[in-house]
């Protein structure tokens, strides 16, 4: 039998070589179908048949006359698979501008090896999502989302705060609110074709809206306080500043502003300091702002009256400090309504000692400084009022004017406002409806007698009269009543007092036998002028001549 020829042998050795395969291709397909066939499988499932969450509608915030300040739009989340885009260069290019991103930074997203799935952008706007979709490029796409936007740019940004990318509030009153307004999320059944395009949806479990929250705000005259503001802080070039506008019969804010201004739509831009809502987290010390809580306090206690008189020289020393007037004078006899108009330290401190230790410490907590207001505003701060306890010898010297405590302007506005309504102590609020539901009444505590409060007006309209420190707050035709504040800021290099940094303040009610309207004025560093009767009080007497006519409080 003769030997097969190299033709035979080149045919058994393509035959062997083909069995070879065909045994290798048995072997792999025995390994992928049956050792990993539940894993591919599911992964192959989970590639074609996916669940997503369908985010819930937040709840729209709404001013008090049902003006939109903050509202949720739909949107898309745009994922790609990169494996499925063939061109990357040239789709990069053609969905970057609708994602706003740059093409090279879209490419590397494409680029990415090891992931089936990589999100482009997140809440993309509904319009550009659809002329994403209408490109029907392979791999790409488009889960539901929602999109927070405030349509009035500006305005109360600090107050309303942000809402993260997931959608639950980071700050503000979206973080304060974020249970009511965040509502219950949905899931949807997904299956994509082999292109990654939907093909077949199902809702597991539909999406519940967010409940609305109208708030006391005033748009109008939000709009007019923050324009004064900047007023303010273009002529003075202030490290800040802020306002409310309260109603003290109710404790509603009908205006609570914070400058420098920030786009509520593009908060992450601004300096952490402008993003801080200053009115409810910010303690600073209130200088002669805070007298009139000295002599409501001693007129209750049956220490002095109005027209008690006191007999002062230019100077007191207390322990081991010498406190004198901000404008040097002589010998003088003042009663305790002059003492309020015309701002005296020697009188104030006077007073306070009249009360003692103990009773000015009772009654600066009762009036609730030291402690939250109860306000319904995110991040309230309490405060720092010194225990009495800590009191050194020359702190009855300090503390009745103003110094050696901080406070925040919503417990000023809150104080304040007991003496503007007749003795009632009510915690300011900003939301006035939880959907169709009111919010819950703000029904306050006394804490002085409504005479009390009526005697310590009275005085204070001394402080916008002639002889007064605040007379640029005066406006025709409406009597007025306040108390200005100029406040040395400690400086912790020498642990005393900085001589060039001050905080500049106004308080004032109108009309000031029954106040509809408590404004709140406070300016920190400003530069070329420091006092409050001339940097603060201007801008209430601005605010006031808008808010007063607005809500049709007549002249006298």
């Amino acid at each position: 039998m003769s030997s097969p020829g190299p033709i035979e042998r080149r045919i058994g050795l393509l035959f062997g070589f083909f069995l070879v395969l065909l045994v290798l291709a048995a072997g792999r397909a025995a390994w992928l179908g049956v050792v990993r066939g539940g894993s591919l499988g599911e992964r192959a499932r989970s590639q074609q048949v996916s669940n997503v969450v369908v985010p819930a509608r937040r709840g729209s915030i709404l001013d008090r006359k049902g003006v939109e300040l903050a509202v949720s739009e739909t949107a898309s989340d745009v994922a790609v698979n990169p494996y499925l885009v063939k061109d990357k260069a040239r789709t990069a290019a053609l969905v970057a501008p609708l994602l706003r991103r740059d093409a090279p930074s879209v490419l590397r997203d494409l680029n990415r090896r090891g992931t089936g799935f990589v999100y482009l952008a997140r809440t993309v706007p509904a319009a550009r999502a659809r002329k994403l979709q209408a490109l029907k490029l392979p791999g790409f796409s488009f889960d539901p989302a929602s999109r927070r936007t405030y349509p009035q740019d500006w305005l109360a940004s600090q107050l309303l705060g942000t809402v993260g990318t997931d959608g639950d509030g980071l700050d503000g009153i979206e973080f304060a609110k974020d249970r009511a307004l965040e509502g219950r999320d949905g899931e949807r059944r997904i299956v994509r074709d082999a292109l990654g395009q939907p093909i077949e949806l199902r809702d597991l479990r539909r999406a519940r809206a967010g409940r609305s929250l109208r708030l006391t705000i005033d748009s109008s005259i939000q709009e007019r306080v923050e324009q004064v503001l900047q007023q303010v802080g273009e002529e003075y070039r202030p490290k800040g500043s802020t306002a409310m506008v309260t109603d003290p019969r109710t404790g509603e804010i009908l205006a609570l502003a914070n400058w420098p201004r920030v786009d509520a739509n593009d908060i992450k831009s601004a300096p952490g300091y402008a993003r801080q809502d200053r009115a409810a987290g910010a303690a600073y010390e209130p200088g002669s702002t805070f007298k009139p809580f000295t002599v409501a306090g001693a007129i209750e206690d049956g220490a002095v009256t109005p027209t008690t008189t006191f007999d002062l020289a230019p100077e007191i020393k207390v322990a081991d400090r010498t406190i004198g007037e901000n404008e040097k004078r002589g010998f003088v006899t003042l009663t305790t309504a002059q003492v309020l108009s015309q701002s005296s330290n020697v009188g104030a401190i006077t007073i306070g000692m009249k009360l003692g230790e103990r009773g000015f410490d009772r009654w600066v907590r009762r009036f609730g400084f030291g402690s939250e207001t109860g306000s319904d505003l995110p991040g309230e701060a309490s405060g720092i009022v010194p225990a009495l306890k800590e009191y050194s010898g020359s702190s009855i010297g300090n503390l009745p004017i103003g110094q050696g405590l901080a406070v925040t302007p919503v417990q000023l506005a809150a104080a304040y406002g007991a003496i503007a309504n007749g003795g009632m102590l009510i915690a300011p609020h900003v939301v006035s409806e939880v959907g169709d539901r009111p919010a819950r009444p703000r029904r306050g505590r006394r804490v002085i007698s409504a005479r009390t409060a009526a005697e310590v007006r009275d005085m204070l309209r001394g402080v916008v009269g002639p002889e007064g420190t605040a007379e640029a707050a005066a406006i025709p035709g409406y009597e007025l009543g306040g108390k200005t504040g100029t406040a040395s800021k400690p400086d912790p290099a020498t642990g005393g007092y900085s001589d060039t940094r001050y905080v500049a303040s106004f308080i004032g009610f109108a009309p000031a036998s029954r106040p509809r309207v408590l404004i709140t004025v406070a300016v920190d560093e400003p530069q070329g002028d420091i006092y409050g009767g001339s940097v603060a009080a201007p801008a209430f007497q601005k605010i006031a001549r808008f808010v007063l006519p607005y809500l049709r409080v007549p002249p006298r």
